[in-house]
């Protein structure tokens, strides 16, 4: 199986503390491989969902009868949107575990899949009493996107309202929350209540989880102004005016800023042939992550002789816009 590089500084201490006493059941080497792929899953997710996936492969591969590495390869499946695979790696979470904290997580791949009438059902079920508040209110905000999924506007709106959306005090799901209740109240004309509350959302937004700030001054009439976009513009400009004077017969010296862009150039050309390069050898690890697909397919099959038949077959990934 082909390996992926992983930094010097990656030691695989840096997952958390219950992670590593499910991996305690590994050879101890093994277990440090992946704690190392799971540490760079969860440093590439939000930036490089891609790379993260890839790494998420790796472990899942080594070590697929651990609940942490296949909810990690579940979060990661979702982060690319392979919602029919993110489902499936849940539910082997849940299944190993007998927990039920993915099942809003797991309700919205419903959502993905094109089948909101499902995760309303799964909103309605008694798994979501068992749940923490974060939990209740994560189920709360899936089941508001399943009503505007089926264009039930007000639904979605009255779905939202609850003691948690009213608390003054600040959660860490406050900001989403809010977030979520102004964008429903702006779908529904009421541009008024949506500025309302996109402003609280911006109060309760310590850590810019959303961009509550951007449609708050869009609905004042503020307009941002691309820095990078102005220098691009005093650059052709100044290209343009070169172009007219060698028309002219006189031609402006050309700044030493040119020739360094001129190096740029050959070096960004170096570059995009070195990825050419790694797009071949690609191919590779694509053939080897078809085999590790087989493989894990086999083992979710023993899970499901062992565990019984608790859970539906996926559902064909929805169709990327």
């Amino acid at each position: 199986m082909k390996r992926l590089p992983i930094p010097d500084d990656v030691t695989g201490d840096e997952i958390d503390k219950d992670v590593r006493q499910e991996l305690q059941s590994l050879p101890k080497g093994l277990a440090e491989e992946v704690s190392r792929n799971l540490v760079m899953v969860a440093r590439l997710i939000d930036e490089d969902p891609e790379g993260a996936y890839a790494y998420s492969r790796i472990a899942l591969r080594l070590a697929s009868r651990v609940a942490a590495v296949r909810e990690a390869a579940g979060f990661a499946a979702y982060a690319n949107q392979k919602f029919s695979e993110a489902l499936a790696e849940f539910r082997a979470a849940r299944r190993m575990t007998g927990s039920v904290e993915l099942w809003p997580v797991m309700a919205d791949c419903e959502r993905g899949l094109g089948r909101p009438e499902k995760a309303l059902e799964m909103a309605g079920a008694p798994e979501v009493q068992k749940l923490d508040k974060a939990s209740q209110v994560e189920m709360r905000l899936v089941a508001a996107g399943a009503r505007r999924d089926m264009d039930q506007l007000d639904a979605a709106i009255v779905t939202l309202q609850s003691p948690e959306l009213a608390s003054n005090s600040v959660q860490p799901w406050s900001a989403r929350l809010r977030y979520a209740y102004a964008d429903a109240l702006l779908a529904a004309g009421r541009e008024g209540e949506a500025r309302e509350w996109f402003a609280k959302a911006v109060e309760s937004d310590k850590d810019g989880s959303t961009d509550a700030s951007d449609r708050l001054a869009e609905m004042d009439g503020v307009e941002f102004v691309d820095a990078f976009a102005e220098d691009e513009d005093d650059e052709d400009a100044e290209r343009a005016q070169v172009t007219v004077s060698e028309e002219a017969g006189t031609r402006v010296p050309a700044d030493d800023d040119d020739a360094d862009d001129d190096a740029d150039d050959v070096e960004l050309a170096d570059v995009a042939t070195d990825d050419v390069d790694d797009d071949i050898d690609g191919g590779d690890l694509q053939d080897d992550q078809d085999d590790e697909d087989d493989d894990l397919d086999d083992e979710d099959d023993d899970l499901d002789d062992e565990d019984g038949d608790d859970s539906t077959g996926d559902a064909p990934v929805r169709p990327q816009s």
